[in-house]
């Protein structure tokens, strides 16, 4: 299954447990599972803060893990950034990472939430999924 979507994905937090400026160990699932999406089609861009010597090491222990990215930090390959005309925003379709409202998921979840198309709501402290939720029914004079 071939497609255009693109996702953006954070590193340290990620797809490795935090441990900046070191590496960290590599979350449970994270290569797996960006090397399915990758299969599936989907265009991946690493979209982190590390920069110069730190990004470079990223890119080549995903490399080594059997990721290798559409982009990093650009929406596209070869894009130059010009900070006169161009926003720093990353032309994507998702962004994973693990400070998203609710925290980080698990990456199970999230190809769960990829794949079915899941859309979500945070109440409190946890990250509840619209397809999972109990529908309510609305009173009113159309409803």
């Amino acid at each position: 299954m071939m497609n255009n979507k693109k996702i953006a994905v954070d590193f340290d937090g990620t797809i490795v447990d935090d441990a900046y400026p070191a590496i960290g160990k590599p979350k449970i699932f994270a290569f797996e599972t960006l090397k399915r999406l990758q299969a599936e089609g989907y265009r991946l861009i690493l979209w982190t803060y590390r920069h110069g010597k730190t990004l470079d090491e990223a890119v080549e222990f995903c490399r080594k893990n059997g990721v290798e990215f559409y982009a990093v930090n650009s929406s596209f390959e070869g894009e130059v950034f010009d900070c006169e005309t161009q926003s720093r925003k990353l032309d994507a379709d998702w962004f994973i990472d693990d400070r998203n409202l609710g925290g980080f998921p698990g990456w199970g979840e999230i190809y769960n939430i990829i794949q079915e198309r899941i859309e979500f709501r945070v109440e409190g402290k946890e990250v509840l999924a619209y397809s999972k939720l109990k529908k309510e029914k609305k009173k009113g004079l159309f409803w």
